[in-house]
């Protein structure tokens, strides 16, 4: 084996700068050299060049302007860098800031010492094989991203073949080795680290807005608003990223152009004003809005800025009480009316979208009938005070309210309600005729029917409200649905004019309603409605009557049952059953019929002996249990039918075609259901 050769590595930068190929690159904007390294002199002179920037922005740098971070330096407009005065130390890095209109860059230099510090990487072999070559691996080269680096096979030099970014990747992992000319690894690898040094070119970002903050009026000085912190995607650990805040502009500018301060570390927003500036109610506009200015190298005047606007709302607190527009409100009411009268009206300086705007309306005193009410509209903030209990101009013609205005959040502890939160109204009631009105409604009589015509029920009494008018009243009948009655138009007498009839269609539950009319005597007149309700006692002047009529019997039927009668009365009990049921013994034979009592309402009727082909007529006498009684006789017309071969010919004895097997069972169920 051919013996290796060690390869000695001299990194000739701590910190490395790779440049860009011209060949591969077209003209960008910017300095051509980013990190200067400069030995730490024992002093810097004035005026003498320390070094040479170069900056093209490819448009011929016109308005070519320079800043540095320190106020001990300049740039001359020929890119050399200069002191102002004699300095013997300035720190560990400055950086310089370069602007045209169509351009801006930042170089970075770094004031180390002792060091002779060059512009390149270059990797040596004191001892390298003739013919070996270099080879460069890792991230950057063959991985992903690839092709970033690359490395002279012959000489070790390392170059980047594309500009880097920091905060897309800070570090690359390399491997250099040697090789023969057949690509045989001789010695190696030995790990490269290419450290991506950091470079001002992110500005500050604020990433979380809308921002809005509220504060309470009259809070103290120095009350916290809101906190406004930016982003900088810059390396954290160098100034680039290190933040400073400040206030650009506020609008408005009343009463104060200055009445919030941010915290330029922290980013807090504090008021600065006094709690008395602080008053909602007499700022122009309660809404501030700030531009706030992130700028990164720690506020230098070369750090880049980032802005966002604040939106800072002065909240309103309840430190105003509603006053009444005036002492005393009037009103007029019609008596009988219901609903709004008056609108009570109040001023209020706090924001109407509060608590501590909107109204709540109480009556102190003047209304113990509870006839009045008040509540706020929304809209307007008004006190709407209605009338919910019709009034009586007889009872009380004046009315006066006390109402009290209070807020629906409480006042603050320093503010009290004053005598301008109260306020009197004063209500006219309004005299309207009214109609008169039946004592009592309804009125109720009991007579019993069929009394005689012109009898006298009663005497209706109709009052007059409006009392201190003094009118006349007349009556007159409204609905009579029979026809029965008659009043007397000056003394409200009622009497009969027709027989009253407890079974009339007219009577319900043995009650009969008619309806009267009182008129006064007012221009325009009013009228008023009573209610008559005359409950009728029965009397016995309805006979029973029999049902069915007609029956049918077989003229050989072994069984000489003929029919179950029932029967009823209009009347009421004691005047309708037990009924009795009887034949009309003067019209019929004995020995023929024979009726018998099944129960107070029915009885059997049937045949001693069979019939005759033919129609036959029965007459039935039955009689209610009133006192005295009332009877009623009624034909029962019976037809005796041929019944052979399961076949009933009632021909001979007329049109009906009913078994006497089937109307027994009909007669039989209708006893059951009673």
């Amino acid at each position: 084996m051919q013996p290796r050769t060690p390869l000695l590595l001299c990194v000739l930068l701590s910190q490395v700068l790779l440049l860009t190929s011209a060949e591969d690159l077209d003209c960008t904007p910017g300095f051509q050299q980013k990190v200067f390294h400069i030995n730490q002199p024992a002093q810097f002179i004035e005026d003498q060049a320390i070094l040479n920037l170069t900056f093209s922005d490819c448009k011929g740098n016109n308005k070519l302007h320079y800043e540095v971070s320190s106020p001990y330096f300049k740039v001359n407009d020929d890119g050399s860098l200069v002191a102002l005065k004699n300095i013997t130390a300035v720190g560990k890095t400055l950086f310089v800031h370069a602007r045209t209109p169509h351009a801006e860059d930042m170089a970075e230099l770094v004031i180390v010492g002792g060091k002779d510090i060059q512009g390149s990487l270059q990797v040596v072999d004191s001892d390298r094989p003739e013919g070996s070559k270099f080879r460069l691996t890792g991230k950057g080269v063959d991985q992903e991203p690839k092709g970033i680096f690359r490395i002279n096979e012959n000489t070790g030099s390392v170059s980047v073949t594309q500009t880097l970014d920091r905060e897309m990747i800070a570090t690359y992992q390399l491997f250099v080795e040697t090789t023969d000319v057949n690509g045989k690894t001789l010695e190696g690898p030995v790990p490269l680290e290419v450290i991506v040094i950091d470079q001002n070119d992110n500005r500050p970002i604020f990433r979380e807005g809308p921002y809005v903050g509220h504060v309470m009026e009259g809070s103290p000085t120095g009350t916290t608003v809101m906190r406004m912190t930016a982003f900088d995607a810059d390396d954290p650990a160098t100034d680039n990223a290190l933040l400073r805040y400040n206030i650009r502009q506020q609008t408005p500018d009343k009463p104060s152009p200055n009445m919030f301060y941010i915290d330029p570390e922290k980013g807090d927003i504090v008021t600065v004003v006094s709690p008395a500036l602080l008053d909602r109610e007499t700022l122009e506009n309660p809404k501030y809005e700030l531009i706030i200015e992130a700028q990164d190298m720690a506020g230098l005047d070369v750090g880049l800025t980032g802005t966002a606007t604040a939106t800072i709302m002065i909240d309103d607190k309840n430190d105003h009480s509603p006053k009444f527009t005036k002492k005393e409100f009037q009103a007029t009411v019609e008596e009988g009316a219901v609903g709004v009268i008056v609108n009570l009206t109040v001023e209020d300086k706090d924001d109407p979208a509060t608590g501590a705007w909107r109204a709540a309306y109480t009556i102190i005193n003047g209304n113990p009938g509870q006839s009045f009410e008040i509540h706020t509209n929304p809209q307007t903030n008004e006190g709407m005070l209605s009338v919910v209990k019709p009034l009586d101009y007889e009872i009380s013609a004046f009315h006066t309210l006390l109402i009290k205005v209070e807020n629906e959040d409480p006042l603050v502890p320093d503010v009290s309600y004053g005598p301008s939160s109260t306020a009197t109204v004063h209500i006219t009631v309004l005299d309207v005729n009214e109609g008169p009105v039946f004592y009592p409604d309804p009125m109720t009589v009991t007579r019993q029917e069929n009394i005689s015509v012109g009898s006298v029920l009663l005497t209706v009494n109709a009052t007059d409200p409006d009392s201190l008018q003094h009118q006349t009243i007349r009556y007159s009948v409204y609905k009579d649905p029979a026809g029965w009655l008659n009043i007397n138009p000056i003394n409200g007498t009622v009497d009969t004019m027709a027989v009253l009839d407890r079974e009339s269609p007219f009577v319900h539950n043995s009650v009969y309603t008619a309806l009267f009319l009182a008129i006064d005597s007012g221009n325009p007149p009013a009228t008023g409605t009573g209610t008559l309700l005359i409950t009728l006692e029965d009397v016995n002047d309805n006979a029973p009557f029999i049902y069915p009529t007609v029956a049918e019997v077989c003229d050989d039927a072994k069984n000489l049952s003929v029919v179950i009668l029932g029967a009823s009365d209009k009347d009421l009990h004691p005047n309708t059953d037990p009924f009795k049921f009887e034949i009309h013994k003067q019209a019929v034979p004995d020995k023929v019929w024979k009726v018998s009592k099944i129960n107070n309402t029915h009885a059997l009727v049937s045949l001693l002996q069979n019939l005759n082909k033919a129609n036959y007529h029965l007459p039935i006498m039955v009689t209610d249990s009133g006192k005295p009684p009332m009877t009623n006789i009624t034909d029962l017309r019976v037809q005796v039918c041929s019944c052979k071969n399961s076949k009933v010919d009632c021909n001979a004895a007329g049109a009906l075609h009913l078994s006497m097997t089937s109307l027994l069972l009909v007669s039989l169920f209708t006893l059951a259901c009673l």
